[in-house]
Order: C-alpha cells, then structure tokens, then sequence
C-alpha cells in the first residue's frame, strides 16, 4: 500500500480510505494534506464570500445611483411637458378666444340667412300643405271607392285556420317518424349488443372445457402423490429424531463459539478504540499545524499587501498611519467595517464623478451661448407663429365675411334669373354639411312651375339645363367680365326656352358692358345675335371664315 494518493475528504472507494482501513495510511511525501486543502478552500470560499457582499453592495448603491438619475430625468422631462402644455393651453386658448368670436359673427350671419330662409320656407310649406290636403282627399275618394276589404279578410282566416291543422298533422306524423327510427337504431344497437354477448359466451363455454379436463389429469396426478407419500411418515419421523439430536449438539458448539466470539470482538472493540483515538489525535495535529501554517502564510501576505496598499495611497510605512490620519497615541483605532465602508462609499464617489474637465467652464459657457440663442429663437418662433395664426384667422374672417356677401348676392340674382328664364317658380342656393362657410357644401333647390320643390339633380336634362345657365349668369352678373363664351350652351333647350335664354343675354349686354360670343347651331339663337362669324369650305380642303352684320343686313334690307 505505498505511494497512495489522498484526497480531500475520504469516500467509499478512495484508495487513501482503503489504505486507512486496512490499518495503515501512507502519504506522498511533499502532498498538501486533507486539512490544508479544506482550510485553503474554506479561505477561498471566506474571500469569494466578502467579494460577493462587496460586489452586492456596490450593485446596490449602483442601482440606486440610477434610480436618482432616472428620477431626476423624469422630473425634468416631466417639468418640461408642464411648461410646454402651458405654452399650448395659452395659445390654445387665445386661438379658441379668436374662434369663438368668428363663430359667434358667422352665427349672426347664418342667423340672418337662416331667418330669411325659414320665411321662404313658411312659403314653401304653405304651398306644400295645400297639395298635401288635396293628395288626401283624393286618396279618400280611392279609399272610398275601393270594395269592402272583410270579405277577403275572412277567407284569408279560413285558410290560414285550414293550414294550421295541416302543420299539426304534418308535425304529429313526424314525431312518430322520428320515434320510430330512434327505436330502430337502438334495436339494431341492442341486438350488435347480443351478438357481441354470445360469442364471448361461446368463447367462455370452449375454456372451460378445456379447463375441466386439466382440473381431471390435476386430479389423478393428486391421487398417484398420495399413494406415494403415505408410507413417508415413519421415514420423516426417523429423520426427525436423527435431526433433534444433532441439532442439539450443533446448539452446544454454538453456544461455545458464540462465547469464544463475544470475547474476541470486546478485544477488537477495545483495539478499534485505541485505533480511532489515536488517528483523531493525529489528525487534529495536522489539521492545527496546517492551519497555523496557513494562517501564518495569510497574515504575513495580508501584511504584505497592506504594506504595498498603505505604501501605494499614503506614501507612508504602516507604523506612520496613525501620525497619517491624525489620531492621538492613546486613541483606540475607529472600527474597520465602518472606515471600510466609508472609503468604499468615498471611492464610488469619486469614480462616479468621472474624470476632472479642465475645458468644463468653457464648455459651460458655450452652452449657455447656445441655450440663449435657442431661447431666443424660439421666442420667435413663437411670436412668429402666433401672427402667423392671427393671419389665418383674419385671413379666415375676411373670407367668410366676402364669401357670405358673394353667396347673398349670388343667391339673389339666382332666384331673379330663375324666374325669368322659368318664367315662374322658384329657387334658392343653401350652404350644408357644415356651419364654416368656408367647409360648407353647396346645395340647388328648384322648383320650376307647376312642380315642388326639391334638388337639381331629380330635374330632367333641360330644367337643369336652364337651372345652371341661372347660376353661370347669376354669377356673372355679381362680378361682370368684358368678354363672355358660351359654348352651345342653348343645345338642350327647346324653341321657348331659347327665346328666353336670348332675351337674358340681351338684357345682360345691356346692363353693362359686356360682349357675348356664343358658339350655337340653333337658328334662333343666330338670328338674334348683332353678327354671325361661320367657317365654310370652298374647296376640298381649304376653309373660309364668313362674317355677316345682322344689323346691317336689316337696314340694307329696310332700304331696298
């Protein structure tokens, strides 16, 4: 058993623990022994422990140093919003203040427009409401004329009383319908059920006849045994006896090794004893020697380490800390996990502030360079943006004041126009969808002679044909140009609305100053306009502009 190697601690199957159970333990010369190993891991496991609270520590205040900074970010950014909602809520309000006033002086006009449109409306309502007394009475004279509706409401209830005994009977024979396959589908699963149950008894009835011929042959085997074992009791008894008496005398010789072997094993327990104490004596030496040896190794280079730390950051030898930090002879030293503490919460501060900036002012002052002028473009910015908005909102005003005057004159001319080319009726021009006048639709309504009122879009081709000619010279008419276009804008009127069409752009020519070119092929049309300018084809391919006076053609015509 020599040269066997030794573990840290023994376990079953360790050669070091064989060898010390055969009663002998050898160790390689020059080895680390079991208690030096634990106690140098017990030291590693103290200094990874102290590593690990001061990691958790500075995790910590870590953590909290985030937090603060975290916060702070969050109030400023917080502080910010405040700021920047109060800017907007004043802003806001004063827009709100400037629409309000708008609103309420487009309130007063939609008011007056409104109150002259319910005036025409009380009109309208009024013809609408004797139409609607004369579409009653002629639906009572149809009603009256109409035969007695009882007669078909009784035969209407005999059918329907006929149907319904119908659907009883229909639904009685399907209740039984559905009973009787319901039973036949749980007869067909009954007798599955039967069939199922006869081949398991047949299977049953085939084992147990092969189960009573086995229990037969058991039988008969029993009764050969019986034969045979009967003449074995008087063998068994001498057996017996043979038996008693040698186990008596094995019970003697027992009792006597037995008393042999209790003195042998006290002998052993004593020896085993001595054994034990004297390896515990021996391991608890070597356990002390390895650990004062360890400590001895720990001290000197703790020592070692702290001559090298005090030498590093004080610039003294140990002997000359106290003089160092200023503590009395007599004074006792402050405690370590304080001053430790202390210098570790010191060091963090110091890393935390990070490197000293020489160029700090110079950079600060070029910050608040920067930070005054932002401040003070903003301030334009903002100062811009609200005579911007004040802009808008003028802007907005004037438009709506000039649309609502354009829109009441146009709407005028209109409903004059109308008239005239209708030669009757009525219509009006409304602002919907929208109280703005800016956002707001426009909306025709028309109602032609003998017709009621409603949209340019149910009028037929010409009524809106002439509607639209109303709206085009209505508009003219509120802002006139010298020169005017028509593109055979008379194609879809008959002879009488084409009268009226020229009589209108005659009147219109000579209210102002107005010069009318329109493009036609109705005849009407070009005999009363003042010249008429044609492209005729001499020859093939060649085109001629021919232009005649009307005016003159009739003087010359008068004369001759």
């Amino acid at each position: 058993a020599g040269n066997v190697p030794s573990c840290g601690r023994p376990h079953r199957g360790c050669p070091a623990a064989l060898a010390r159970r055969g009663g002998e333990a050898t160790v390689q010369a020059g080895a680390p022994t079991a208690a030096a190993v634990r106690l140098k891991q017990r030291n590693r496991l103290n200094e990874l422990r102290g590593e690990l609270d001061l990691a958790d520590e500075r995790l910590d205040l870590a953590r909290d140093a985030l937090d603060e900074a975290k916060r702070a970010v969050e109030e400023a950014a917080q502080a910010d919003r405040r700021a920047r909602d109060a800017v907007r809520d004043a802003f806001a309000g004063v827009t709100a203040a400037r629409d309000r006033h708008a609103r309420l002086a487009r309130e007063a006009d939609a008011a007056a427009s409104k109150l002259a449109a319910l005036a025409e409306g009380i009109t309208r309502l009024d013809a609408d409401r004797q139409e609607a007394e004369a579409a009653l009475e002629e639906a009572r004279e149809l009603l009256d004329a109409l035969p007695d509706p009882r007669e078909g409401r009784d035969a209407v209830n005999e059918r329907r009383a006929t149907l319904a005994e119908h659907r009883a009977v229909l639904a009685e024979k399907q209740n039984a319908l559905d009973r009787l396959t319901r039973e036949a589908q749980s007869r067909r699963q009954r007798l599955a059920a039967i069939q199922q149950d006869v081949a398991s008894w047949g299977t049953r009835s085939a084992g147990a006849g092969g189960r009573v011929a086995e229990l037969k042959q058991r039988a008969a085997a029993a009764e050969s045994d019986l034969a045979q074992l009967q003449s074995r009791p008087a063998a068994i008894e001498a057996d017996r006896q043979a038996l008693l008496s040698r186990i008596s005398e094995a019970e003697r010789a027992r009792k006597r090794a037995a008393d042999a072997l209790a003195e042998a094993e006290n002998r052993l327990a004593e020896t085993e004893k001595l054994l034990k104490q004297a390896e515990s004596g021996l391991a608890d030496a070597r356990e002390a020697r390895a650990h004062a040896e360890a400590a001895v190794s720990a001290a000197l280079q703790n020592g070692q380490t702290l001559t090298e730390r005090i030498a590093e950051r004080l610039n003294c030898r140990p002997e000359q800390t106290r003089a160092a930090a200023d503590l009395p002879p007599g004074e006792p030293m402050p405690d370590v996990a304080v001053v430790e503490s202390r210098l570790d919460k010191l060091t963090r501060e110091r890393e935390n502030m990070g490197p000293v900036n020489l160029r700090a002012e110079i950079e600060a002052a070029e910050l608040e360079t920067q930070i005054g002028s932002l401040q003070t473009e903003r301030e334009d910015l903002v100062s811009a943006i609200a005579r911007l908005r004040q802009g808008i909102a003028s802007l907005n005003r004037e438009a709506r004041e000039r649309l609502v005057a354009s829109f009441d004159t146009v709407n005028r001319n209109f409903q004059e126009l109308f008239t005239r080319l209708f030669g009757g009726g009525k219509a009006y021009l409304e602002l919907v969808n929208a109280e703005d006048p800016l956002q707001a639709g426009l909306e025709i309504y028309a109602s032609p002679p003998g017709k009621k009122l409603q949209v340019l879009s149910l009028l037929s081709g010409g009524e809106q044909a002439l509607t639209a000619l109303s709206l085009l010279f209505a508009v003219f008419r509120s802002n006139p140009a010298p020169i005017c276009v028509l593109d055979e804008v008379d194609a879809p009127l008959d002879e009488a609305n084409v009268g009226r069409f020229c009589d209108l752009v005659e009147d219109i020519a000579r209210e102002g100053n107005t010069r009318f070119l329109i493009i036609t092929h109705h005849r009407l049309t070009m005999a009363r306009v003042d010249r008429l300018f044609g492209v005729t084809m001499v020859e093939r391919g060649v085109s001629q502009l021919v232009s005649v006076d009307l005016q003159s053609a009739e003087e010359l015509r008068g004369a001759a």
